[in-house]
This record gives C-alpha cells, sequence and structure tokens, in this order.
C-alpha cells in the first residue's frame, strides 16, 4: 500500500484523498494529504456529504477530471476547495457499489494529462485490491480473534469454546496465515479495521 500512496503523492503536489472500501459511508482505511486547513474545514462542515466529487465517485466508476464533473455544487465545494489552492484535480472509482474505493488528487498549475489520469486510475485499482477484506473467515475463527480482543489467554479462551488449548492455538495460527498477519495482535487488528468482529 505505501507505494502505492508514494506514487500518488507524487502526482498530487496540492495534496490528495483517498478512501478504501467505502462501505456505509465509512472507509476501511482513509488517508488525505490535502492542506490541513481545508481538512478541517471539510470536516467541520460535512462536506463528504455533499461534495460534488464525492457524489459522482459513489455514483460511477472510472477516473474524470474536477472540471468535468457536471452534479450540482449547492455548497460551494469546489469554489471552497479552491479557495485552498485545490484547483485542478481528478478524481477516480472503483469497486462494487457496497465497497467503493474513491481517489482524489489535486494540483495548482494545470489539469491533468491523460497519462496521469490513467495511473491514478492504476492506483485506485490497486489500493482497492490490496485492501480488499477477507471474506472466508469462518464463524470458529471469528469467535477466537473476538474471545483474544476481549482479553481472554489462551487456555481460558480453550475452556470458553470446550475446546484443547493446543486447538485453539491451531485455529489462531489458521487465522493469522488466512488474514497474511503475522502476529495474533496484528491479525485482531486487521480483523477490526474489516469490521470482521
Amino acid at each position: 500500500m505505501v507505494r502505492y500512496l508514494q506514487n500518488l503523492e507524487a502526482l498530487a503536489p496540492g495534496g490528495y484523498s483517498a478512501g478504501v472500501h467505502i462501505r456505509f459511508a465509512s472507509p476501511l482505511y482513509m488517508r488525505s494529504t490535502y492542506p490541513v486547513a481545508w481538512q478541517e474545514l471539510y470536516a467541520a462542515n460535512n462536506y463528504a456529504l455533499r461534495d460534488p466529487l464525492v457524489f459522482w465517485g459513489i455514483s460511477k466508476t472510472g477516473v474524470i477530471r474536477w472540471s468535468e464533473i457536471n452534479l450540482p455544487d449547492p455548497f460551494g465545494v469546489m469554489a471552497k476547495a479552491a479557495d485552498h489552492g485545490l484547483t485542478y484535480g481528478a478524481v477516480a472509482s472503483c469497486g462494487k457499489i457496497t465497497s467503493r474505493t474513491i481517489v482524489g488528487m489535486s494540483r495548482d498549475d494545470r489539469e491533468y494529462n491523460d497519462a496521469e489520469m490513467q495511473e491514478l486510475s492504476a492506483i485506485a485499482d490497486a489500493l482497492h485490491e490490496v485492501t480488499e477484506p477477507p471474506t472466508d473467515l469462518t464463524p470458529a475463527m471469528v469467535e477466537a480473534l473476538r474471545l483474544v480482543g476481549r482479553g481472554f489467554r489462551h487456555t481460558a479462551a480453550a475452556a470458553e469454546l470446550g475446546i484443547s488449548e493446543s486447538a485453539f492455538k491451531a485455529r489462531l495460527s489458521a487465522t493469522r496465515e488466512r488474514l497474511g498477519a503475522k502476529t495474533t495482535a496484528e491479525a485482531l487488528r486487521m480483523a477490526r479495521e474489516f469490521r470482521l468482529i
């Protein structure tokens, strides 16, 4: 993921915003490097619910320059963004409507060219793919992580589930492997981020 964000940063001298796997209006991962004053104004006024770029990204997939989006902007979000140096930009959207990734980037000197737009689209696709939440954890794996998350030690968790401690450890090992986590703590963090527990 870091490599893709570094590539995005190189494309976006005015900053970028990446909302990855947006579900129920909440992203699994969110990062913004737009000017802090803009981020604060955006959050304080809840512009995410009023932003034409977000509306476009939710309703369509692909890539588009900000100047090409023909959606109403009754709250003047784009004009206020320009006041913060976010003059030219592009947005890419990918994924199912139930798990959308929207990535925007900005500069203040010129429109983005077609090659840069294609690169943005490729970065959005890559971010979406590398952060794809796992869907194949068994209920037993989820329950094992829940118990660890609640502070149960292995012996107590195994007793709670009515299995041996070695069976519990094997379940945690399989869970780590399935999530691609090196430690149980990392697996627990990932499961929380993916809203599996």
